[in-house]
């Protein structure tokens, strides 16, 4: 497991009563809970202080000041209060609060977060560029992707909603500027570039989120939910996770972004129906990999390994057959004599990573034709997709 995969925490304020310990999350830590014991004085800030390496001057690019100009009254400050608690001594304790960031959606009043800034908060403001301070509630959130949706009720002129770009044409060396709230220091900007696209994170519920884009602009606590911004000044990701190499809590220089076409159809499912519904297969899997294709001689150097299949689900009823053998190819464990997909609805699935990219496109209903390789015969299996659990 890797300990230093922290979710961006929040900035605490006016802490105080029993303090709850953090929740180990495949790999990722909720280390922004409303329980935090930090405290800090907020003071207003504009800028960071950037490397001059960071250019953003091209003939269809903005400079990071009319980046800012342009973004940054879009981006607000969420303070999340958790429910009062109560002292098994008697009375109840004061109410923890604590800091993050997040965006204008548009003009309807919608803002985007992160699902971890406002997990278990009672009530939630948000704050504008103006001070304004407006109550906040939580039109649905999603832990698979960890992103949520709140809404004010405000005028549409008091709010400035932020354009998502098209995650899918980021590339590697892309200029970008991240807007947030860190330590309590209200929009804030850094730059820097995308450091590398096409990374896994884990989300709250230890699901994975795919597709997400790494950047080396500086993000800190309270940077949760805040806009990656491109140098058209387009969204193309909501800043998430940071790696801290496990030395320290604060910025290494790689942040995770949970990419804006996951946000924009996620964003667009909760303001519709206040839920997120991700179609399942029911089976646990791994990639195969050249290692445990040539040790173990598979029929196929590439697929997905089914390792288990849960009862009851669509794979159980369409006869997907899990691993019956444990195995260990460096260091890693595998659980070998079951199904290998190495295709679905016509499409080839070379790891899990593509059969989570098919399954995403389709609904919990929805019949999916896997071809698998069962020893060294192929079969076709129809499969009938369930529900993710949360």
């Amino acid at each position: 497991m890797d300990n230093s995969r922290r979710f961006i925490p929040f900035v605490a304020i006016g802490v105080a009563g029993l303090a709850g310990a953090a929740l180990a999350l495949g790999g990722a830590y909720a280390l922004g809970s409303l329980d935090d014991e930090s405290t800090v004085t907020v003071r207003e800030v504009t800028v960071e202080n950037t490397s001059q390496q960071t250019t953003f001057r091209s003939d269809k690019s903005l400079t990071i000041a009319e980046i800012y100009k342009r973004t940054a009254s879009g981006v607000v400050q969420i303070t999340a209060t958790n429910n009062a608690q109560v002292n098994p001594f008697g009375g109840s304790e004061s109410q923890p609060q604590a800091l993050g960031s997040g965006f204008v959606f548009d003009k309807a009043g919608y803002i985007i977060t992160n699902y971890h800034v406002i997990e278990g908060a009672g009530s939630i403001k948000v704050t504008f560029s103006n001070n304004q301070s407006i109550d906040a509630r939580v039109v649905g959130s999603d832990p698979s992707t960890d992103i949520a949706v709140l809404k004010v009720d405000t005028t549409s002129s008091a709010l400035t909603s932020l354009t998502l770009g098209d995650s899918d044409t980021v590339q590697v060396g892309d200029s970008v500027v991240a807007i947030g709230n860190p330590f309590g220091l209200s929009r804030t900007v850094t730059a820097g570039i995308v450091s590398a696209i096409q990374r896994q994170i884990t989300a709250p519920n230890r699901y994975a989120i795919d597709h997400v884009i790494q950047t080396d602009a500086p993000i800190n606590h309270g940077n949760s939910g805040g806009p990656l911004i491109n140098a058209r000044g387009e969204v193309i990701g909501v800043n998430a996770q940071i790696e801290t190499g496990g030395i320290t809590e604060g910025n290494v220089g790689v942040g995770f972004a949970v990419p804006s076409n996951t946000v924009k159809t996620v964003a667009g499912q909760l303001i519709k129906n206040g839920k997120v519904e991700h179609a399942a297969i029911g089976i646990i899997a791994q990639d195969v990999t050249p290692d445990v294709a040539k040790d173990f001689r598979l029929a196929t150097k590439k697929g997905v390994i089914v390792e288990e299949v849960q009862p009851g689900s669509g794979a159980a009823v369409a006869g997907v057959k899990g691993g019956t053998t444990d195995v260990t190819v460096a260091g890693e464990s595998y659980k070998l004599g079951g199904d290998i997909i190495v295709g679905a609805n016509g499409m080839p699935v070379d790891d899990l990573a593509s059969l989570r990219d098919i399954v995403s496109e389709l609904e919990p209903g929805d019949t999916i034709t896997l071809e698998v390789y069962r020893g060294d015969v192929t079969k076709t299996l129809e499969v009938k997709l369930g529900r993710r659990d949360a």
